[in-house]
């Protein structure tokens, strides 16, 4: 999903809005010629993600610097462990460095995240998934943070599935549509190819939706008790997502009533990036004018 168009996309818009005229500073302090190492290093634990779109941060600037990746994407890491390293023109790795740090700890940060949610759902059948809570315009870099993070990603876009919401579910019920003939009118018109989910809100509502043959139910916002009547309701005959109310704290619970899937909106949309540092050293053979 994130393709080398999509990374150049992101990481040429980034740089656009920091240095649309250039790096003034580097411009008029650093010698034309002199070139430099730039050592990505954790200063706290976490599993690394985004090595591509750091190292395109300084492709783009400058086709003559050259990232050397000390860990792959979704590897765990320590404190002070080396990451990566960038080498070449000095003017190009400092203008750069802090779009190619901004996303690496960004996309740390979910891939981070997204792995302690895994871990807490071990041992049960439950999978983890990200919701369109992301920052607009960098949805694919984020998503592929929480796949490097163990988990895996919801539809990526409006345009790939039919997923009826509380919304759209209140639009059709106020004319008094009946909610299962309406759901069969959608599911005749789809492709067989196309998945639809709906949203439900309460119990009772389980039946009526199971009746119109949808691929997946979700559960919004049940607590667990609640969720595990859900799933012995459907009883198999759709895939089973339970959302709202999911923390670090909560996860197991859900997992544990036997729902296939958590989607988890704070995997993106509330995370916090990780704290890495990117530290400039001189290379003994750099060259300055005298």
């Amino acid at each position: 999903m994130l393709t080398t168009h999509a990374i150049e996309t992101v990481v040429r818009s980034a740089l656009d809005e920091d240095a649309p005229w250039g790096d003034l500073t580097s411009e008029m302090l650093i010698p034309a010629d002199a070139v430099a190492t730039a050592q990505l290093v954790a200063r706290e634990a976490g599993v690394f993600s985004g090595g591509a779109v750091f190292a395109a941060a300084f492709r783009l600037v400058d086709a003559r610097i050259t990232v050397h990746l000390h860990v792959a994407d979704g590897t765990a890491f320590a404190a002070g462990d080396l990451l990566a390293e960038a080498s070449g023109p000095a003017r190009g790795i400092l203008t750069a460095e802090r779009i190619g740090l901004n996303f690496v700890q960004r996309m740390s940060g979910i891939a981070t995240l997204t792995a302690q949610y895994v871990a807490e759902t071990e041992g049960t059948s439950a999978r983890i998934v990200d919701t369109r809570k992301t920052t607009p315009g960098l949805r694919a870099v984020e998503r592929q943070a929480v796949r490097d993070g163990g988990g895996h990603n919801h539809r990526f876009s409006l345009s790939d599935a039919v997923m009826a919401k509380d919304n759209h579910l209140a639009v059709l019920s106020a004319d008094g549509t009946d909610l299962t003939d309406a759901l069969l009118a959608v599911r005749a018109r789809l492709s067989h190819t196309t998945h639809f989910e709906v949203e439900v809100d309460t119990l009772e509502q389980i039946e009526p939706v199971l009746a119109a043959g949808i691929d997946t139910i979700m559960l919004d916002n049940f607590d667990a008790e609640a969720l595990r009547e859900g799933v012995r309701q459907v009883a198999g005959r759709a895939i089973v997502e339970a959302s709202g109310g999911v923390s670090l704290q909560t996860v197991r619970r859900i997992a544990e009533s036997g729902v296939d899937v958590i989607s988890v909106g704070a995997l993106t949309h509330s995370v916090r990036s990780l704290d890495l540092g990117l530290d400039v050293v001189i290379l003994p053979e750099a060259v300055f004018p005298e």
